[in-house]
């Protein structure tokens, strides 16, 4: 693996409305030593036929397809997969970047030896209206991820020398991602608590804006796949729950 290498895994479903423009945060970042890895999942639009035009300009970007549209999680691994960086980093194809994003990732890491790190954010509506800023703790542990995720997939970066890690096909798979990367880090860090390095398009009606639905999944990653015992999984809940008020606010 290089050494500064980041692999970015872009997961594509219809989206050749939005993922130019998301593509193109992530070529146009200052740190130039990394590969986009744009995973097609069975698109039904011009998307596979928008990422091949926009491979054959820069060589950084890479197009795989999946066999048969699987879901965001198989799609996020098999860019896992084909990955080649010391570090790996996600965005969907309806968020973006900012141009300094993974080169001040990279720096904090460094500057402070631990190998996940996250950002701050802001929530955009799909008429460009600023939703909410979510501006999360300047560090955080998993006793910290159980009561809240604290980092937004998009702006997650870890380091591979963690072990391989992959997405699971549960309600809420980018929290158990993280939750078990943080697990195994230690601890992860926040690159500047008060500032957005990225943006997250809200659709109206999507999975992230259910809220009732996104709160069942929760209650099941407690009881279900990290096992907590009753008492601690309402107590995480509570937590949960205020802090998702907290984002949008």
């Amino acid at each position: 693996m290089s050494e500064d290498l980041v692999s970015v895994i872009m997961p594509v479903y219809n989206a050749a409305a939005t993922l130019g423009k998301s593509v193109a945060s992530v070529l146009a970042q200052s740190h130039r030593s990394l590969e986009l890895i744009a995973v097609d999942d069975g698109s039904r639009d011009d998307s596979l036929a928008l990422l091949e035009r926009l491979a054959a300009d820069d060589a950084r970007l890479r197009v795989l397809r999946m066999p048969a549209n699987g879901g965001v999680a198989a799609a996020r691994n098999l860019g896992l997969e084909a990955a080649a960086g010391r570090y790996v980093a996600f965005v969907d194809s309806d968020d973006g970047w900012l141009p300094h994003k993974l080169a001040r990732q990279l720096a904090t890491m460094r500057e402070h030896g631990v190998r996940v790190s996250y950002a701050g954010y802001d929530r955009i509506g799909t008429d460009g209206r600023l939703l909410s800023r979510v501006r999360p703790p300047a560090e955080v542990d998993y006793r910290g991820m159980l009561r809240s995720n604290r980092i937004g997939n998009l702006t997650g970066m870890y380091e591979r020398t963690l072990g391989e890690l992959r997405f699971r096909r549960v309600g809420h798979e980018d929290y158990v991602f993280w939750l078990e990367a943080v697990r195994r880090a230690g601890r992860a860090v926040c690159v500047d608590p008060g500032e957005a390095l990225a943006w997250y398009l809200v659709r109206e009606g999507s999975v992230s804006s259910n809220k009732l639905r996104a709160a069942g999944w929760q209650w099941r990653i407690y009881r279900d796949v990290e096992r907590l015992g009753l008492a601690a999984s309402i107590g995480c809940m509570a937590h949960y729950v205020v802090n998702a008020l907290r984002k949008r606010a």
